[in-house]
């Protein structure tokens, strides 16, 4: 067998288990586990606190400090309410592409990593190399932080990290900060007809949200001065709104869900702490009657922007190994941030388009697999003896 061969059948085996990111993956955990162990791969677990999923920690080559490590989630999004042609989670071939949820974001990454054990393994590595397989990037990017804490200390430290997230395997550099927030209003009920009496959720809901909508045209307005994100700027967006009890009554409950992606520099809290100071003119003029409401916002999720450090060890080596002489930056965050805030230098590189991720027939090119090991060929050449 082939490793191009062995990454479609260990592709399809991944796709296989429904790893969204609501539910356990521990099956597939317990899967590649069993694989490790055919190939001799010393491994280490790392479960969350509610011990329902797992990260694994994987290395081939000497235990030392330096080396590269590569990272992959094992979460995808929901296939809920998409028109899927057939089963999501059962690997389909057609021509040159493989369609399941996932194969793009990014199990085929994943995959890819896991077939080329063998060929690591002949390298006779002088410099180790490591696979990180993580959950959760899909709602938080926090699967991989147990063990990224653990570098250096029990585990070695990479010089490196590459993160397998699609980019049509060109090197990126640069992503922006994500930050989710939950604002919850409460206000004070009453009877529609006694308007006066009652304090609306609903209604200083709304206020919170347009002056949301007026952060992001102000922060529209500062605009990108690097000029490589689309949108060039730091964005705010409200998702999801939800409140009241029926049209003839006073909201007393209101809240919604919005988020702030940042530019590299921009200061992941810059849009609440506008929002922070319209929110205390608000609960001033229109909340001091009613003790019993109040405002406010909860973190959900924080993601750190990957920031460009051209020279860096990561982009010198993906560059290198890419056959390529410039990165780019990406549309969206990854885990790529949390590994260059431990300051582990960073970069992202994998198969695929990020335009097919999280779509019905979602699908990665047989093509880009191979594109993929050729680039983990360069790099076991580059580790080894």
């Amino acid at each position: 067998m082939t490793t191009l061969e062995r990454a479609i059948e260990l592709t399809a085996q991944l796709v296989s288990f429904d790893t969204e990111s609501s539910k356990s993956n521990l099956a597939l955990i317990d899967f590649v586990e069993s694989y490790l162990r055919e190939q001799g791969a010393p491994f280490v677990r790392a479960p969350n606190q509610a011990g329902d999923k797992a990260a694994l920690f994987i290395t081939i080559g000497p235990q030392i400090p330096g080396g590269v490590l590569l990272s992959g989630h094992t979460d995808v999004v929901p296939v809920a309410g998409q028109n899927w042609t057939g089963d999501p989670f059962v690997l389909r071939r057609d021509g040159a592409r493989l369609f399941g949820r996932g194969a793009v974001d990014m199990k085929g990454f994943d995959a890819v990593c896991l077939a080329m054990i063998p060929e690591f393994k002949a390298a006779a590595l002088t410099r180790p190399i490591h696979i990180l397989l993580s959950y959760d990037e899909e709602t938080t990017c926090r699967g991989p932080l147990t063990l990224i804490r653990r570098l250096g200390r029990d585990l070695p430290a990479p010089a490196a990290a590459i993160i397998g997230e699609p980019t049509s395997m060109q090197v990126a550099d640069a992503h922006k900060s994500v930050t989710a927030y939950l604002t919850t209003v409460t206000g004070h009920e009453a009877h529609s007809a006694t308007l006066h009496r009652g304090l609306s959720a609903v209604h200083a809901a709304c206020l919170l949200v347009a002056e949301l909508t007026r952060i992001g045209e102000e922060l529209a307005a500062v605009g990108d001065p690097s000029g490589r994100f689309d949108p060039p700027y730091s964005s705010v967006h409200v998702g999801v709104i939800a409140g009241g009890a029926a049209r003839n009554i006073v909201a007393k409950t209101c809240s919604f869900s919005w988020e702030f992606r940042g530019l590299p520099g921009v200061r992941a809290d810059v849009a609440h702490e506008k929002l922070n100071l319209f929110t205390l003119a608000l609960l001033e003029r229109a909340f001091r009657p009613f003790p019993d409401a109040g405002i406010e916002t909860k973190i959900e999720a924080e993601v750190p922007a990957l920031a460009p450090a051209p020279g860096s060890a990561a982009a010198t080596l993906a560059l290198r190994l890419a056959r390529a002489n410039h990165t780019i930056a990406v549309p969206f965050a990854s885990e790529a941030g949390q590994f260059q805030k431990a300051k582990i230098a960073s970069v992202i590189c994998g198969p695929g388009r990020i335009d097919e991720a999280h779509q019905p027939d979602e699908f990665v090119e047989i093509d880009e697999l191979a594109a993929c090991i050729d680039f983990m060929r360069r790099l076991a050449r580059e580790l080894g003896a």
